[in-house]
């Protein structure tokens, strides 16, 4: 059957057969990928984060999918279909990172090592934090390369020592998975000589890659601002 998406009853009725289709690969054919479907589609269609929150909660449970996972590690680090519950979220961040979401491996090391007040109330872990960091950035997560580089760049306090060697590595990673701010902390590291042999064409080289990659970012905001501007 064809449905016309311009009509308000045919878009309802292929919401609906969606939400069956998703429902019967979940619950009939036992689809760990349907069961997320389902549980996005009780997200973003139905807004009944109650039952979306039990149906990732399952799917992770019962399939280690690990989306779900990650989906319901932020249902209960936002509070979201139940109360917040901040050692329940890092619990799932965790098995979404060990069923190989790098995301969840990223969200995981941050509630380890964050200082925001949200996760204050953990005790701080950066043996652990740089670990699931770590794992995030193999699994070619940008912002966690950066994020660790960080952390070297500085260093801790009796706890993490500065290492510009591996804050160039890091850096280097994220640079070269899209994050101009990598490819900035990189120009300076070359030409200041700190942690990599000094080289002021290469300096000028990842200079040049983080002012593209700023321009790349402010002509797709600016695409989007204009389609968001555009009469329907």
């Amino acid at each position: 059957m064809a449905f016309d998406l311009k009509k308000e009853e045919d878009v309802k009725e292929f919401l609906d057969n969606l939400g069956i289709e998703y429902r019967f690969g979940c619950f009939s054919e036992k689809r760990a990928d349907s069961c997320h479907l389902l549980g996005d589609y009780l997200e973003g269609v139905k807004k009944d984060f109650d039952k979306a929150a039990k149906v990732f909660r399952t799917n992770c449970d019962d399939s280690s999918y690990a989306k779900s996972c990650y989906k319901f590690a932020n249902y209960c680090f936002l509070g979201k279909g139940g109360k917040q519950n901040m050692d329940d979220a890092y619990s799932y961040y965790l098995k979404g990172c060990s069923a190989g979401d790098p995301d969840s491996c990223l969200n995981g090391g941050l509630m380890c090592v964050s200082n925001t007040p949200t996760v204050q109330q953990r005790p701080k872990d950066y043996d652990k934090g740089l670990e699931l960091l770590d794992k995030a950035c193999t699994g070619n997560n940008a912002f966690s390369c950066y994020y660790i580089s960080g952390i070297f760049i500085q260093g801790v306090k009796d706890v993490v020592a500065k290492d510009m060697g591996k804050a160039f590595d890091y850096s280097n990673k994220a640079c070269t998975l899209g994050n101009m701010y990598a490819c900035a902390n990189v120009s300076q590291m070359y030409r200041k000589g700190d942690g990599v042999d000094k080289s002021e064409e290469k300096s000028e080289e990842f200079k040049k890659k983080a002012l593209d990659l700023q321009n790349e970012y402010k002509e797709q905001m600016q695409i989007q601002f204009q389609q968001g501007t555009k009469p329907v």
